[in-house]
């Protein structure tokens, strides 16, 4: 995600915090000082919050780990003012998979939940689970009280919490997966407007809660069908089956010219009959800058490629591509170099077929493709 860096690593899982989360602290510090309290007051203060996204990033790592049982990979775990996102790259495609990954961090947060109230009774005795304010109390006291709501908060049945995930694993199990994202995303939505509703009679922070729910659940729905498109579709019927293949020895420059005179963007590099590169434009880019025109294609080409079989299927391949940023995989059969994938023509296959099935509107593809 732009604007946040690394934090850390838990289980080979990158931490990222925000730039907008360490501005949410200097928020937090500057109203306890304007408040007339001391610092020592107010780093603590600071230090609550961020022991309290120390529960968000185990939620998340619950996700991410869940996931991982499944063969499914976690990018990494951004820190937001509005919680954690766990980027997998991809959703469990069997429903029961699903409720179990969805399921992951309220669980995690029941053990926190559980741990702190054992602690509580034994040390400070039942008395103290009452010795609680919205902003003053014991500290673990609190911290219990926090996870109880963000337990109750996930699980409420609207996108993109998990409680909309669960929703739709539930049905999934009873009606086909996109029926059962739409109808979920319908309740989402249902719920976004009571919480608007709400927002303005009440608490107007319910309005924010109200837009992140329905936008949310709007792209669950606009993303879920559209995947829906390339299930069972091998990669064949979405490959570019016209394209120029480079040589090593290739200067940049001459792919320059066929950059300038055609549509390919991408060129995979063989050498005797092999497959052993792939020269994305950004990778030309860069090469021209680093090493001029007439460096070879060799020297700027990537040789960490993935390799993809024309039978495969498309829905397995272009999720991993849009998640790790990948533009552009060659396309072999029987070891033969038969074709370029690439995440632009996977996404004029499926306006082409949204078009036909009237399924989405065109906007939602081009969002669904946007490089983060």
């Amino acid at each position: 995600m732009k604007w946040s860096w690394r934090a850390g690593a838990v289980s080979g899982i990158a931490i990222h915090i925000h730039w907008t989360f360490l501005a949410l602290l200097a928020w937090i510090l500057f109203a306890h000082i304007a408040e007339g309290e001391t610092l020592g007051v107010a780093l603590k203060g600071v230090g609550f919050i961020v022991v309290i996204f120390g529960c968000v990033v185990l939620h998340e790592l619950g996700h991410a780990l869940a996931a991982r049982r499944y063969g499914i990979a976690t990018r990494d775990i951004t820190l937001l003012p509005i919680g954690g996102v766990a980027r997998l790259e991809r959703m469990p495609e069997k429903p029961a998979q699903e409720l179990v990954v969805a399921l992951a961090g309220p669980a995690v947060n029941v053990v926190i939940a559980a741990i702190l109230f054992t602690g509580i009774i034994v040390y400070q005795g039942i008395g103290s689970l009452r010795e609680v304010h919205v902003v003053s109390g014991r500290f673990f006291t609190q911290l219990l009280y926090v996870n109880v709501a963000l337990f109750a908060f996930n699980l409420l049945p609207a996108f993109p919490m998990d409680g909309g995930r669960v929703l739709r694993a539930l049905l999934a199990m009873r009606m086909d997966y996109v029926r059962a994202t739409q109808a979920a995303a319908s309740i989402g939505q249902a719920m976004a407007i009571v919480f608007a509703v709400a927002g303005v009679f009440f608490n107007w922070f319910l309005l924010f809660i109200a837009l992140f729910v329905y936008l949310g659940a709007q792209a669950e729905a606009h993303h879920t069908a559209l995947r829906s498109l390339t299930r069972g579709v091998p990669v064949r019927e979405a490959m570019i089956t016209r394209f120029r293949s480079l040589a090593e020895t290739d200067r940049l420059s001459q792919v320059v010219e066929e950059l300038l005179s055609g549509d390919q963007q991408d060129f995979p590099v063989t050498k005797d009959g092999n497959i052993v590169g792939v020269l994305t434009r950004p990778d030309l880019i860069k090469g021209l800058a680093d090493r001029g025109p007439e460096s070879p294609v060799e020297e700027a080409m990537r040789r960490d490629f993935d390799l993809v079989g024309d039978a495969d299927m498309l829905d397995r391949i272009f999720e991993p591509m849009r998640a790790r940023g990948i533009r552009a995989v060659p396309v072999e059969r029987n070891g033969e170099l038969v074709g370029m994938l690439t995440l632009e023509n996977i996404g004029e296959w499926m306006m082409i077929n949204c078009a036909l099935r009237h399924c989405a509107p065109r906007g939602s593809i081009a969002r669904l493709f946007a490089s983060e």
